[in-house]
C-alpha cells in the first residue's frame, strides 16, 4: 500500500472539502491509502476504511499572516510541518498535498525534504499553450519572491530536469520572463541572469520571453522569480475565466448559445484549474503539491491523481491534456 500524506488544515474551504476529495480517491483507487493530518473526530465522521488510512492528530496551522520560519520553531504541531516530516520518514509515502500557506510549505520542504544537491526548492506550474497538447513549465510560481541570478539559473536546471523526466523532452528550451525579447530588456535581475543562462552548460537557453508570449510555446521552461511567476499564473486564470464568461454572455445575447457553449467547453477543458491547479515543488526528495487555498474536492482528487500518475511513471497531468 502506498500512501498520500494530506494536510486538511489551512484551506480556505475548510477540512471537509479536502476530506470529500479523499473519500472519492479511496473509492476509486483500491491500492492507495492516506495519512491524514488534522482533526480525528471530523475524519472519523467519514467512516474511511481503517486499513487504508492513518491519522496524525493536530489542530494547528500557519496562516498567510504568520511568519513561517517563526512558526516552524515555535509551534510544535503545525499540520503542514507534520505532513512533510511524515513524508520524509515514511518510505511508503508517494507525496504530500496541501492547500495551506505557501511560505510554510516552502520552509517545511527545506527543513525535511530538500535535495542535498539543491540550495532551494521552487514551485512549478504546468500550463497549456497555443500548441495543442503542448505545455510550458513556469518556475517559480510563488515560493521564492525575492531571488538572485544564480537562483534563477538553478530554477532553469530544476525545470529542465522536470521536463526531461516527465515529458521525455531531450533538450527542453528555457526562456527567461522579461518585458522584451531583446537581451538588453528587463530589470536588474533579468539583465544579470541572461548572460549566466546563456553561458550555462546543459541549459538550452532560447532568450527572453515576453509575458504576452508566455503561452505561445516558445519555450518548454519559463524561468522567473516567484512574484512574477505567480502573476503569470493568476492573470492566466483570470483572463481565461473572463473569456469563458464573455463567450457565454455573447451566446445568450446573439441567440447562438449552442455554439458559445461548445467554444466555452473547449476553453474550460484547457483551463480547468480545478483539474490542473496544483503546483509542484521541485528540488525535493518527495513529490509535494501545492493546491490553491480555494481548492475544492475536485482539485484535491486531481492532485491525488497527479501523485498516482507520477508514482506509476505516467506523464504529469496526462489525463488533463488527453481530454
Amino acid at each position: 500500500m502506498k500512501y498520500i500524506v494530506i494536510d486538511t488544515l489551512g484551506s480556505d474551504q475548510g477540512p471537509k472539502a479536502i476530506l470529500d476529495g479523499v473519500k472519492e480517491v479511496l473509492e476509486n483507487n483500491s491500492d492507495i491509502g492516506f495519512i491524514i493530518v488534522g482533526d480525528p473526530k471530523l475524519i472519523e465522521e467519514y467512516n474511511f476504511p481503517k486499513d487504508r488510512i492513518k491519522v496524525i492528530e493536530t489542530y494547528e496551522t500557519v496562516t498567510n499572516y504568520d511568519n513561517p520560519v517563526e512558526a516552524f520553531y515555535k509551534k510544535d504541531k503545525v499540520s503542514i510541518f507534520l505532513a512533510l516530516k511524515e513524508a520524509s520518514e515514511n518510505d511508503n509515502t508517494i507525496g504530500v498535498i496541501s492547500s495551506g500557506a505557501t511560505g510554510a510549505l516552502m520552509v517545511g520542504s527545506i527543513k525535511y525534504l530538500l535535495d542535498k544537491n539543491r540550495t532551494r526548492p521552487a514551485l512549478a506550474a504546468v500550463l497549456p499553450t497555443i500548441d495543442e497538447g503542448k505545455c510550458t513549465c513556469v518556475v517559480d510560481t510563488g515560493a521564492s519572491i525575492d531571488v538572485g541570478p544564480h537562483q534563477l539559473v538553478e530554477f532553469a536546471h530544476l525545470g529542465s530536469e522536470f521536463m526531461k523526466k516527465l515529458y521525455k523532452i531531450e533538450s527542453p528550451r528555457v526562456g527567461l520572463l522579461s518585458i522584451g525579447s531583446e537581451s538588453t530588456k528587463g530589470n536588474k535581475l533579468v539583465k544579470e541572469t541572461y548572460p549566466l543562462l546563456e553561458a550555462e552548460e546543459n541549459i538550452n537557453f532560447v532568450g527572453n520571453i515576453e509575458g504576452s508570449k508566455a503561452l505561445d510555446h516558445l519555450c518548454d521552461v519559463l524561468v522567473c522569480d516567484g512574484f512574477s511567476g505567480n502573476q503569470v499564473l493568476k492573470v492566466t486564470q483570470g483572463v481565461a475565466s473572463n473569456l469563458i464568461r464573455e463567450i457565454i454572455k455573447f451566446g445568450k445575447k446573439s441567440g447562438k448559445e449552442n455554439e458559445a457553449k461548445m467554444i466555452a467547453g473547449h476553453l474550460i477543458s484547457l483551463y480547468d484549474f480545478e483539474s490542473s491547479g496544483a503546483a509542484i515543488m521541485l528540488g525535493v526528495k518527495k513529490t509535494v503539491l501545492k493546491c490553491r487555498g480555494s481548492s475544492g474536492a475536485k482539485a484535491i482528487v486531481s492532485a491525488c491523481q497527479i501523485l498516482i500518475n507520477l508514482n506509476s511513471n505516467k506523464t504529469y497531468f496526462e489525463e488533463v491534456f488527453d481530454k
